[in-house]
């Protein structure tokens, strides 16, 4: 099969594996839901908690029990400070520095907000490894989102053309908003953007790094349920206490982030975990199965009963919809690189779950060389040119573990994630 995981059967096992202790996180949200819900005059007395009510009252028990404002946060995520982290994190990893050059020096651009940056290896030889743009800011016509996307891919000249290694040209794009001009403020990036831009910057990485021979194996060119390993890992560096110490500034007094906010931060991290988890886990369910029907009997199938069917199959709760209806869920039908593959986010978080503990058990903790070493040889720089179940065992040493990726994303103690292991829990 061209994915990672081989078989549908593997697919359904790591789906079914979760969908459980989802449901039950989701469980817990909800009873915190309801309890707002009823002391709030104008919840209707005795009615029950609706879909349209979830993330209202979400919201509600996240100031409430964790008493967190996104707003107090954002003055020490200054887009430049996150950039720098970015970069930091890179230097620090894979001992890359970021030269700013600029249109004067001669270096074409296609708009005035893209900037661009020569990527180079901090040693004597200081051998430019890749360009890098930088196009953050939305405007008129650009596409909606955030992507990285490469202009040059990397690989190696022929024989003839010297044979030496060709760097990439890479470019992360995003639509954060500009500061009002004269307000003499800095863009400030919410938490979930700040993290969007480290995930990008994974991806960039991804690509920056390739060192393969021929492009058709170079930097994303990975099997789909690999692909977001890169970028889904550089995310766990953003709230690391080196980091943000070192970068997380007020943007006017340059005073660190309190520690007090980071802990709330760190508390709030599961919160709403569970819906979160469930409305994805529901799409990619209802993904395979649709994908699994044989051909006899897609003719005439009616897109809302199946839905329905396989909903009520799962034991979906009431108060959650799926993240994408059948009717406009596109990773359905917008190619077939997508197709039946909506679980790879998931699979992905196996993966970089895992890999993030191999820094957190090392000596060397988050920024350890011998790890981050391996790191760039076994996952960033191979490309396809291995096997990506491959690839993985060559860093770690050993197959993906679920445990992590269980322990981060539901909280889950040993004795809970031992438990999803079970007959019952493995089919539900």
């Amino acid at each position: 099969a061209d994915t990672m995981a081989g078989s549908p059967s593997a697919v359904q096992a790591l789906l079914r594996r979760v969908w459980e202790p989802a449901k039950t996180a989701a469980a817990k949200e909800l009873k915190a839901i309801e309890a707002l819900a009823s002391a709030d005059p104008l919840f209707p007395q005795a009615a029950p908690v609706e879909p349209w009510d979830w993330r209202f009252y979400a919201e509600k028990v996240r100031q409430t029990e964790f008493d967190l404002d996104e707003e107090a946060v954002k003055p020490y995520l200054a887009l430049e400070n996150v950039l720098g982290a970015a970069f930091d994190v890179a230097g620090k990893l894979f001992g890359l520095r970021f030269v700013e050059v600029t249109t004067r020096e001669g270096t074409p651009s296609y708009h005035p907000d893209v900037r661009i940056f020569e990527v180079r290896q901090s040693d004597q030889q200081s051998e430019l490894v890749a360009v890098f743009l930088f196009d953050t800011f939305a405007r008129p016509f650009k596409q909606s989102g955030a992507w990285m996307s490469e202009f040059r891919t990397q690989h190696y000249a022929e024989k003839e053309e010297g044979g030496g290694r060709v760097f990439p040209i890479v470019i992360n794009n995003n639509n954060f908003v500009k500061s009002t001009a004269g307000s003499g403020r800095p863009p400030l990036l919410s938490l979930d953007d700040a993290t969007t831009l480290f995930h990008e910057f994974g991806h960039a990485c991804h690509g920056m790094l390739s060192d393969v021979r021929f492009e058709r194996l170079a930097g994303t060119s990975v099997l789909r349920d690999f692909v977001e390993l890169p970028s889904q890992l550089m995310e766990h560096w953003l709230l690391q206490p080196e980091v943000l110490s070192a970068h997380a500034k007020h943007w006017e007094t340059g005073e660190p982030i309190p520690a007090g906010l980071v802990a709330k931060i760190e508390a709030a991290q599961l919160c709403g975990k569970g819906f979160g988890t469930v409305e994805y886990l529901s799409c990619a369910l209802v993904d395979q199965a649709l994908h699994a029907l044989p051909a006899s009997e897609l003719e005439g199938l009616d897109l809302a009963d199946f839905e329905r069917d396989q909903l009520a199959r799962l034991g979906m709760p009431p108060q959650i919809i799926m993240r994408h209806r059948l009717p406009h869920f596109q990773h359905l039908f917008s190619s077939s690189a997508y197709a039946a593959a909506y679980y790879v986010y998931l699979w992905a978080e196996v993966l970089d779950a895992d890999a993030f503990d191999a820094f957190l058990e090392s000596p060397g903790g988050c920024f350890d060389q011998e790890t981050a070493k391996r790191l760039r040889s076994c996952i960033y720089a191979s490309g396809g040119s291995v096997e990506p179940g491959q690839a993985f065992r060559n860093f770690r040493g050993r197959d993906p573990s679920v445990v992590p990726m269980l322990r981060k994303k539901l909280g889950l103690t040993s004795k809970e994630t031992a438990a999803t292991t079970s007959p019952q829990a493995a089919n539900c």
